[in-house]
């Protein structure tokens, strides 16, 4: 069985299994379906929901700063919602409302139970440092998700 991380340090020769197989799409060893719901989602997708959610919370941050007196940089307090409705959305609904958008779902691949508030919380704050999250391996999933066990599935 390979380590962890030897999947996305290793190079291509890392998507051929212990058998020696290739894996013909990303997350055929994990169960996943090649298309549709359930299966991963593309870097468009992602993006795309990324870019939602900055949105919403530099919209939030400056609706905030119009409101009160707060001597507070906009990007700080962007930077603050966009954590804190990461975390709370993940952890409750497993979505945040740009993945709600684009259409796509965390989700545990080790377990069939709901992300939880801890692995929301290491994954969201892993996404702040946009290294981890940039880099995948042969299944799709960034560092970030493959350090708490999620993946990033379509829903529709």
């Amino acid at each position: 069985m390979a380590r962890m991380t030897g999947s996305w340090l290793s190079g291509p020769h890392a998507a051929i299994g212990d058998d020696g197989t290739e894996q013909k799409f990303p997350g055929e060893r994990l169960g996943l379906p090649s298309d549709g719901p359930g299966a991963i989602a593309g870097l468009g997708r992602r993006a795309a929901a990324l870019t939602v959610d900055w949105l919403m919370a530099m919209g939030i941050g400056a609706l905030v700063l119009s409101l009160t007196s707060l001597d507070q940089s906009l990007s700080t307090l962007t930077l603050l919602v966009w954590f804190v409705v990461g975390v709370g959305s993940v952890s409750a609904f497993s979505f945040t409302p740009g993945q709600l958008v684009a259409g796509i779902q965390v989700a545990r691949v080790d377990a069939a139970a709901r992300v939880g508030f801890v692995r929301a919380l290491v994954r969201t704050f892993f996404v702040i440092f946009i290294f981890p999250a940039v880099i995948s391996d042969h299944d799709g999933r960034g560092m970030h998700d493959r350090a708490t066990g999620t993946a990033m599935l379509r829903g529709r």
